[in-house]
């Protein structure tokens, strides 16, 4: 209704209802909002990275080699050189989410048919979840989770490389997994030891240098033992270090390098809102019949 304002509907809401009504706060994501995205021009890139190569396999082929065994020529059969165009890789890559070379291996090996090099990618795994951590990956999803009650509310983005991969079931199952996951851990703060207050660790060292039990211990045996004290208290607080909530055997950090691999592209946290209710509020208990005898005085 644009003829109302929200502060309109609200003091409506607390008339009907005869308590006072309000809204407290709020939190608002946009995916990949602060993020660098890199425009792809995906003719370039490939022309670049096969220029790349040729220039690295010329230097080796520059270089003395031992003459290969016998089995090892059995083992390298040439195959026949196929023309791969741009358009080829892209729809591989969007298809699979897998690197442009990778993409443009693939149809290689199977004479630029589309689908097959996308089983051949699979069957590859092409690589680690370790090598992709520093690509970029700025597309994703933000998801949420309401507990039963709504006294706990969590919002979080987690982020992919690829749209195809964000609209995948896959990837939304992991996503809703991530919400759950943060609503059921009440300690954690941030989602990585890295993303920890360094001003914060400093100051609770000084405070466990100085502890009584510490003090007769050898400096160097000191600085361990606080040291392991810290690294506990940081990933107490971490969401990558705990215990994942659908496998005990493994932790967040296992789960989302799992995902990794198996999707072929990099998954991160970005980040998340955990809401309580009423936290931070001062609650007074009401004698009501009091209030209202104190209310016929006057």
């Amino acid at each position: 209704d644009n003829a109302k304002t929200v502060e309109d509907v609200i003091k409506e809401v607390t008339a009907e209802l005869g308590e006072k009504i309000s809204i407290r706060r709020f939190v608002k994501y946009t995916l990949g909002e602060g993020m660098e995205k890199r425009e792809e021009d995906f003719a370039a890139e490939v022309e670049a990275q096969t220029k790349a190569l040729k220039a690295e396999s010329d230097a080796k082929k520059a270089e003395p080699k031992e003459e290969p065994k016998e089995e090892e020529q059995k083992e390298e059969t040439a195959k026949p050189t196929i023309a791969i165009t741009a358009k080829q890789v892209k729809e591989v890559r969007d298809k699979s989410g897998a690197g442009m070379m990778d993409c443009k291996k693939a149809l290689g090996e199977c004479d630029g048919n589309a689908e097959e090099a996308l089983i051949w990618l699979r069957k590859k795994g092409i690589a680690s979840a370790d090598k992709k951590a520093s690509r970029i990956a700025a597309e994703g999803a933000v998801g949420s989770y309401i507990h039963a009650g709504a006294r706990l509310g969590v919002i979080c983005e987690v982020n992919c490389e690829t749209d195809f991969v964000a609209r995948g079931d896959r990837f939304k199952e992991l996503v809703a997994d991530m919400a759950m996951q943060i609503a059921a851990c009440p300690d954690i703060e941030y989602v990585s030891p890295d993303d920890v207050d360094p001003a914060m660790v400093a100051a609770e060292r000084e405070v466990q240098m100085k502890m009584e039990d510490m003090l007769s211990k050898p400096e160097n045996i000191r600085e361990k033992i606080v040291q392991g004290r810290l690294d506990k208290m940081v990933n107490e607080k971490a969401l990558l270090k705990q215990d994942f909530i659908r496998d005990n055997a493994k932790t967040v950090e296992d789960v989302i390098k799992e995902a990794t691999a198996e999707i072929g592209e990099k998954i991160s946290i970005r980040r998340f809102t955990k809401y309580k209710l009423g936290e931070g509020i001062e609650k007074k208990n009401e004698d009501f019949a009091a209030e209202v005898a104190a209310q016929m005085r006057k």
